[in-house]
């Protein structure tokens, strides 16, 4: 997140100088003065932080990658007892060494964290500590007892606490407007409870199947990374601050599990792959891809020769891509990622037939894949085919609730049927699924205006107008306007 954005969320103010934030800041929480601070209003302040972070140029919303953190999260999450929390994985676009808990469950991965690890247990081992500091309610419990009555000062300390963990600058930004003294003292709660996050963390992942030394693997190598950078030390070090006693304790801990290897998952490495060759300019991708194989320096065959494979597509050299993808599936077992990227290269390859049909047969077995169900609709409304791509979002939306991209293709499929009021209406429930109530209401004002719909399309399109103008009034409530 740019540092813009996290200062303004550190201070509580109008986010009017951020580009891309809308002008709100924290919610009002109500009072919690009290000694409690109640998962609602944590998820309430999770949400209102959640919808600029969304609106953030460094927000990642990539399906296969973000599917695989967020079932690793789930995984891990799932063994967690005596807690009903929901909980929202994400990833940021940033090259940095980092991951984070905000409020309410939501937490962010970095991509710089995936590609630094050299196992999948190490970066469950990151996400399990930050599960661990959501279900311990060490967020409320910081924002508790700082005990103050007065909101806006709240929200602001506990946005300095949180947004700390994400950037070094936020706390700095909390010094510099006179909130100091409280903040550091929260910091340094948040610094004790960093070894009940570990222990928790540990039991979580032998719980889930991984490999509980990749915890402690992680934090050494990047103790010994301090020592390089000095002051310029990993992201993660300066803002989960990390020390010999605290690695001991985890290590000492470790003694008393027996040791079995942990194979890291086929898709670990694909996705790792899949990041490398996707944020890279496409040159650059395939010179690392080509120096990986000839020194055979990696960590899976397979997945350099798929890295490969995405980054010649990207390039545009359709041939090599194909090559490489066969490579890859002949060292790698069947899975999504690779039926995806091999339905992509029959899309680029032409004739359109060719891909439809290689999406076809990949949903019959994967078909909650989001990836591929996202690209068939895509390439059917290209083709010129979006009745058969309405179908097909459809088939995969539920009465209630819904995936904010599949109401975008809906969109678009009705866009190119010529029907606009159906158009706004479902790029209204995209918005809404983003918490954007004000758009939303907005575009189901245009398509009301058009003139298209029957009876009780228009019946339909009003009432939900009168919901999201409700909803988009108890969030501007929520919210500290300035």
């Amino acid at each position: 997140m740019n540092s813009c954005l996290l200062r303004a969320f550190v201070l509580g103010l109008a986010l009017a100088g951020c580009p891309g934030a809308s002008a709100q800041a924290l919610p009002e929480l109500g009072d919690v003065s009290q000694a409690t601070f109640s998962p609602l209003q944590e998820r309430r302040l999770g949400e209102s932080i959640m919808r600029e972070v969304r609106a953030d140029r460094a927000y990642y919303d990539e399906p296969e990658a973000t599917d695989y953190v967020a079932s690793m999260g789930g995984r891990l999450a799932a063994q967690s007892t005596g807690t009903r929390q929901e909980f929202d994985f994400f990833l940021l676009n940033d090259s940095q060494i980092n991951a984070f808990a905000l409020p309410g469950g939501f937490i962010g991965v970095n991509v710089g964290l995936i590609l630094a690890a050299q196992s999948e247990s190490e970066v469950a081992g990151v996400m399990a500590h930050e599960i661990s500091h959501v279900t311990q309610r060490h967020i409320a419990r910081m924002i508790a007892q700082q005990g103050s009555g007065t909101v806006a000062t709240l929200a602001s300390i506990a946005a300095a606490i949180l947004l700390s963990r994400v950037s070094p600058d936020a706390a700095q930004a909390a010094f510099v407007f006179g909130q100091a003294a409280a903040v550091q003292s929260q910091l340094n709660f948040t610094r004790e409870n960093e070894r009940e996050a570990d222990r928790i963390g540990l039991s979580l992942l032998e719980k889930a199947g991984y490999d509980p030394r990749g915890m402690v693997a992680f934090f050494e190598r990047l103790q010994r990374a301090t020592r390089a950078y000095d002051s310029a030390a990993p992201s993660y070090l300066r803002t989960h601050p990390l020390n010999f006693e605290r690695i001991a304790d985890i290590q000492s801990r470790l003694q008393n599990l027996g040791y079995r290897q942990i194979p890291d998952s086929v898709e670990f490495h694909l996705i790792r792959a899949r990041l490398r060759a996707e944020l890279l300019p496409p040159r650059e991708a395939i010179a690392f891809f080509e120096a990986s194989l000839a020194e055979r320096k990696f960590l899976s065959e397979g997945s350099s020769h798929y890295g490969l494979a995405l980054s010649s597509l990207r390039a545009n050299d359709v041939e090599r891509a194909r090559r490489e993808l066969a490579a890859a599936a002949r060292q790698l077992p069947a899975n999504p990622v690779l039926e995806t990227l091999a339905c992509r290269v029959a899309r680029a390859a032409g004739p359109p037939g060719a891909a439809f049909a290689c999406y076809r047969e990949a949903l019959k077995t994967y078909p909650n894949y989001r990836a591929l169900l996202y690209d068939y609709a895509d390439a059917l409304v290209e083709g010129r085919d979006p009745r058969a791509a309405l179908a097909l979002v459809e088939a995969r939306l539920p009465p209630t609730g819904g995936d904010e991209r599949l109401y975008r293709l809906q969109a678009r499929s009705y866009a190119a049927l010529g029907r606009p009021l159906a158009q706004h209406r479902a790029q209204a429930e995209a918005y809404a699924r983003l918490g954007a109530y004000g758009a939303a209401v907005e575009q189901l004002r245009i398509g009301l205006k058009t003139g298209d719909g029957d009876f009780y399309e228009l019946s339909g399109a009003e009432a939900r107008l009168r919901e999201l103008t409700r909803l988009d009034l108890d969030a501007r409530r929520d919210a500290k306007l300035q």
